[in-house]
């Protein structure tokens, strides 16, 4: 006998608007959001709640928290609504003019490199998409914090995302400054960076990540020590620039500093190779018309050999 799976008349109503309180913490705020009034959203909760049969929220005068039957909700609600919602967008964007926001996470040393070059000529080419970058050292949630795509070295990235290429492989260089060396032994072995003030780099999960060489086949991580730790590598080369000690950088962004002499290059048949810097986004979903716009803005352009998304496994 066939069996009649029609959704509920109204079961997705409310939805919306307890997603937005539960994010905000704040009825006020979600219904800004909404471009609604709060008493219409507090209506929407309030028929959400006896529709499912329990409280999803606690409300106090100054507070606004989720039970633990709201919290149950909105975990398993709000990656659903999302998909929802990017299924709209990917109907409603076929055969349309690449248009809206488009917020891109990216590490602050690939911006002057990478980025400078070609923001006003897909600004130009593009007038109705809003390029919003964020510049920071951290790897985010691109979904739960509303990315369209991060940028990363391949090293950093899930092997399910879908990545494009945006530059070719490079070394990781150690370098100094001539001040710095001119009163110490330039290092010659992996072992000589004992003596030396390393410049170290904290990862996004705390840890603070060893200098990584390779000898021969073999991988080699290198524990060093030295006066700083910093979030970003632009940070760590400029106080190599300033003498401050050795610090091991992508190339790219040491390449200025080494050809005007500011820098110099160390332990350079130990050089490990980088995979590279790629555009990444989530497997599982369609690549919006914006997004497929910015891809293929950088690959007109010649940006490292840009090339067509696939998983990153394969991309490398």
């Amino acid at each position: 006998m066939k069996q009649n799976f029609t959704v509920r008349h109204g079961a997705l109503d409310g939805v919306e608007a307890f997603l937005s309180v539960a994010k905000h913490r704040n009825f006020r705020k979600a219904a800004a959001e909404l471009a609604v009034t709060p008493s219409a959203v507090s209506q929407a909760v309030r028929t959400l709640e006896a529709r499912i049969g329990a409280a999803l929220f606690t409300r106090t005068t100054r507070s606004v928290g989720l039970t633990e039957a709201g919290e149950r909700f909105f975990s398993r609600a709000r990656p659903a609504f999302e998909e929802l919602i990017a299924a709209s967008e990917i109907a409603r964007g076929i055969g349309q003019r690449p248009a809206g926001l488009l917020r891109l996470s990216v590490p602050p040393a690939v911006v002057p490199i990478l980025l400078e070059p070609i923001i006003a000529s897909f600004c130009l080419a593009y007038p109705e998409i809003e390029l919003e970058i964020v510049a920071g050292g951290e790897l985010v949630d691109l979904a739960a914090q509303g990315f369209d795509a991060g940028i990363r070295m391949g090293d950093l990235i899930a092997p399910d995302m879908i990545a494009v290429r945006l530059s070719p492989s490079f070394p990781m260089v150690v370098v100094g400054s001539p001040e710095y060396l001119r009163h110490r032994t330039t290092p010659e072995r992996i072992e000589d960076l004992r003596h030396h003030a390393c410049l170290r780099l904290r990862r996004s999960n705390g840890s603070v990540a060893p200098w990584r060489f390779a000898k021969g086949n073999k991988a080699i991580e290198a524990i060093v020590a030295g006066p700083l730790i910093a979030h970003d590598y632009p940070t760590l080369l400029g106080a190599a620039i300033q003498g401050a000690g050795l610090a091991q950088v992508p190339s790219p962004i040491a390449n200025s500093a080494i050809a005007d002499g500011r820098l110099e290059t160390l332990l350079t048949a130990f050089a490990v190779t980088s995979p590279g810097v790629f555009l990444y986004y989530p497997e599982r979903h369609q690549v919006l018309p914006k997004l497929r716009a910015f891809i293929d803005h950088i690959r007109s352009q010649g940006s490292g050999g840009a090339r067509d998304g696939r998983p990153l496994k394969a991309a490398r």
